[in-house]
C-alpha cells in the first residue's frame, strides 16, 4: 500500500440502520464510494460528522478529500426559507462537510464533491441551490442515467473529454447562483449545472452525477493523481 494516496470520504449519519440482529445508530457510506476509490488506486478513509472545529487537523493528515451525495443541504444555509419539497435537514453533516470543503481548499488539498457534494460546495463560496426540479430522479430509489456535456478547456474536460457521457444520476436540487470563483465545467442536455470546478492552481471539482454508481473511474482517478 506504500505511496497509495490516502482519501477522506464524508459519512451519512443515520439514526437506526439494521444489520444482523442489530438496529443502530451508524456512520455508514455506501460501498460504492471506497470500491471506486480503491479502484482509482487511493486508500479511502471514512469520515464521519465531528466537530467542525477539527475539520483544519484532519484535512492535514489526507492527501484527498470527497464529500459524498446525500440529503438536502439546509436552505438557511443559503439564505433560503425551506420550501415544500425539500427533505429534512442533516445539520451535523452541513457544518462538518462545509468545515471540511473550507479546510480543503485553504490548504490546497484535492477536493472532490460528489452530488450533495457538489451543492455544498457551491454554497461554501457564498453561492445558492435550485431547490426542486424533475427530470433528474425518475423512480425512487432507483438510479437513473442521462448524457452530460464537458465545457472545453475546462479542468473536467481534460479528464472526461468525450463530446457527452451518460451518468448515473439522482437528484431533484441542483446549482442555481454560482459560488465565488467557481466555473461551470459541464451541463445536461436540460442546461442543469452538472459540474463545477475553481480554475488552476487549485484542484477542487464537483460532480452534480454518482461516479461511484458507475464503472467509470477518470473522475476519482483524476482526483488520486491530485493527491499522490
Amino acid at each position: 500500500m506504500s505511496g497509495r494516496p490516502l482519501i477522506g470520504v464524508s459519512t451519512y449519519l443515520e439514526p437506526k440502520v439494521s444489520w444482523g440482529v442489530w438496529q443502530l445508530p451508524a456512520a455508514l457510506l455506501p460501498a460504492g464510494y471506497p470500491r471506486l476509490v480503491q479502484a482509482a488506486g487511493g486508500i479511502a478513509a471514512m469520515l464521519p460528522p465531528d466537530d467542525p472545529s477539527y475539520a483544519e487537523s484532519v484535512v492535514a493528515r489526507l492527501d484527498g478529500v470527497v464529500v459524498a451525495g446525500g440529503p438536502d443541504v439546509e436552505p438557511g444555509r443559503y439564505g433560503a426559507v425551506r420550501e415544500e419539497r425539500t427533505g429534512p435537514p442533516a445539520p451535523e453533516r452541513d457544518a462538518w462537510e462545509l468545515a471540511l470543503i473550507e479546510a480543503a481548499l485553504a490548504s490546497g488539498t484535492p477536493l472532490l464533491g460528489i452530488c450533495r457534494g457538489m451543492q455544498l460546495m457551491n454554497v461554501a463560496l457564498g453561492g445558492t441551490l435550485i431547490q426542486h426540479m424533475d427530470g433528474h430522479a425518475e423512480t425512487v430509489g432507483v438510479f437513473g442515467t442521462h448524457p452530460v456535456k464537458p465545457v472545453p478547456g475546462t479542468l473536467y474536460a481534460s479528464i472526461v473529454p468525450d463530446a457527452s457521457t451518460d451518468v448515473p444520476a439522482y437528484h431533484h436540487q441542483a446549482v442555481d447562483r454560482l459560488g465565488r470563483g467557481l466555473v461551470v465545467s459541464a451541463y445536461a442536455e436540460d442546461g442543469t449545472v452538472e459540474a463545477v470546478e475553481l480554475p488552476h492552481p487549485a484542484w477542487a471539482l464537483g460532480v452534480q452525477w454518482h461516479p461511484e454508481m458507475g464503472e467509470d473511474t477518470r473522475v476519482m482517478a483524476a482526483l488520486v493523481r491530485a493527491a499522490s
